[in-house]
């Protein structure tokens, strides 16, 4: 179980270095204004988007065979509201791989700022979640 909760962690933080880099990758793309350098942004939001991926599909993995290994753990209040969370980073994940597509077809209209204030998403996800399972407040 612990060899399982661990690469459940490494994999959080490899999801989690996507999700606070990629919208920091658009605000640059979406100031750029050169084309050469909006080319090498896109190039670069698609690679770490593939890395993004593998985090969370990973991290999905993981969790679930931890899960798995501790009765009762899906019986705890503090484990709904951090699935729960958990369900609301996947849907930031997904509006993340919808940007992307946006930005590779130059068809995205978010301001720069916009982008800015959605780069700082995940932290408010992070902050909840790790109070959550380390209080365990219910």
């Amino acid at each position: 179980m612990l060899w399982f909760k661990a690469f459940h962690i490494v994999f959080v933080a490899a999801w989690f270095a996507g999700l606070f880099y990629l919208p920091r990758l658009f605000v640059y793309h979406a100031e750029a204004t050169e084309p050469v350098v909006r080319e090498r942004l896109k190039v670069m939001e698609r690679r770490l988007l593939v890395m993004t991926n593998i985090g969370a599909v990973a991290t999905l993995v993981f969790g679930v065979l931890t899960v798995l290994q501790v009765p009762g753990f899906l019986q705890t209040g503090w484990m709904h509201a951090k699935l729960t969370l958990v369900l609301g980073l996947y849907g930031y994940h997904g509006w993340l791989v919808r940007l992307t597509k946006q930005f590779a077809r130059d068809a995205c209209t978010r301001s720069p700022r916009w982008l800015r204030v959605f780069n700082e998403v995940p932290v408010l996800f992070l902050i909840a979640i790790v109070v959550l399972v380390v209080v365990k407040p219910f």
